[in-house]
């Protein structure tokens, strides 16, 4: 890949990492070790970290860049390319926990966000790694909300994009993708060839000068998931929480939460202390969690089905890392099926007042048959991830919502109805 601009040097990161043998190379849009084809992430300068105080996050914007100190870009303003997401509401679940059975739970609501998911962390750090690269164009493969917010920030910055997404994506999220006026391609296939193509298309030389956010910037890309780490640990009051749980698809964002937390511990940002990262998937599509059960190390691809489709990677690229961090940390990994996922989205929503898309049911069923097995301390404080709206997913839970009473527009019709009594 040719570069048209100098690798990001202004912020502590250092290196890219390769995270199965060790090897390094410099800043750039480089994704695999050319070495053992491991996947590479960023590195960083402790020293430089180092010098980064508690005051200084919290005298910074109100969004994802107050932690640019600790992210690879974004240290100059000027050069974001973002809808500055971040700082979402972490609420306090009180009426779930007693439903449930727990002392004291936490929900992190990243629904709350521009283009409603997390996605938008992830997307304004590659896309502003992107601009400083030099790309001239954005694509991406996704499952809908990666698509949603490529599309956005690039209709923001004024850049070309390039969205690739499975054809039978939720309508909702198509349109939401295609209304910011970039180029929206519907593949015939799962999430899993929708990436290999993207692949693929960024060695031809008609994509030299295009950035997927998910290939050859994706150590950047990465990089924007531990805010979701460091925004709850700030929230907590610069404490570390006992206990997470995450939705998983590739895995990146448990690992980059899990990373996100060892950071603020060896930085002195907060006190030292344990914690243990648990892992939800969907039925579905369970490759991590069904690994998990069988103690094994390899994560076996498999075809994804069900309803969770944004948890639908049937091939996760960080599955083996996810389980090391949840072993580690002495956490867990289970998985739900539909009628679960369905019951978690109403759970949480007649609970909380938030309505989450199916990977926050996939959580909050998983919570409770994590809490049923004893795999996870109910009396120990816990946060939960919701990671998107559940606006974009209505079909999910559309068939059982429906109006309690219907009645004619008279007092009459309400007593017969009931609603006087």
């Amino acid at each position: 890949m040719t570069l048209t601009a100098d690798a990001p040097t202004s912020s502590a990161a250092d290196s890219l990492r390769c995270r199965n043998c060790g090897a390094r190379y410099p800043l750039g849009p480089q994704h695999a070790c050319l070495d053992c084809f491991g996947p590479l992430e960023i590195g960083y300068d402790h020293d430089a970290l180092a010098v980064l105080t508690r005051s200084d996050i919290e005298a910074g914007p109100h969004s994802i860049w107050r932690y640019a100190g600790l992210l690879p870009v974004g240290q100059d303003p000027a050069g974001r390319v973002t809808l500055n997401p971040g700082m979402t509401p972490l609420v306090r679940a009180d009426r779930l926990a007693e439903e449930l059975g727990m002392r004291e739970l936490w929900v992190k609501d990243d629904s709350a966000n521009p283009t409603h998911s997390f996605k938008d962390r992830v997307v304004s750090v590659a896309l502003t790694a992107a601009r400083q690269l030099g790309f001239t164009r954005v694509a991406c493969a996704s499952t809908g909300n990666l698509a949603n917010s490529v599309a956005a920030h690039a209709a923001r910055a004024g850049l070309e994009s390039v969205v690739l997404i499975p054809a039978d994506l939720e309508e909702a999220k198509v349109v939401q993708t295609a209304v910011y006026g970039g180029t929206l391609v519907a593949v015939d296939g799962s999430y899993d060839d929708v990436n290999r193509l993207c692949s693929e298309l960024a060695e031809t030389d008609a994509f030299e000068k295009t950035a997927f956010v998910n290939v050859n910037v994706r150590p950047y890309y990465a990089e924007g998931s531990k805010t979701l780490g460091f925004e709850v640990a700030e929230q907590l009051g610069w404490r570390l929480p006992r206990q997470v749980l995450v939705p998983m698809a590739s895995g990146s964002m448990l690992t980059k939460i899990d990373k996100a937390f060892g950071e603020l511990a060896s930085l002195g940002l907060v006190e030292p202390a344990e914690w243990r990262v648990f892992g939800a998937q969907s039925t579905g599509c369970s490759p991590i969690s069904t690994a998990f059960a069988l103690g094994r190390d390899v994560v076996e691809p498999v075809r994804p089905t069900g309803i969770a489709k944004s948890l639908a990677i049937g091939n996760p690229a960080d599955g083996p890392y996810a389980l090391d961090a949840v072993r580690r940390t002495g956490g867990a990994i289970a998985d739900v099926d539909d009628d679960e996922v369905r019951d978690g989205i109403e759970l949480l929503a007649r609970t909380t007042g938030i309505f989450a898309e199916t990977a926050g049911g996939v959580v909050v069923a998983t919570l409770r048959k994590l809490i049923a097995a004893g795999a996870l301390d109910p009396a120990e404080q816990t946060v939960i991830y919701n990671t998107g709206d559940g606006l974009k997913t209505l079909d999910a839970v559309a068939g059982r919502q429906v109006p309690t009473v219907r009645v004619k527009p008279s007092l009459r019709a309400a007593r017969e109805a009931g609603l006087l009594d």
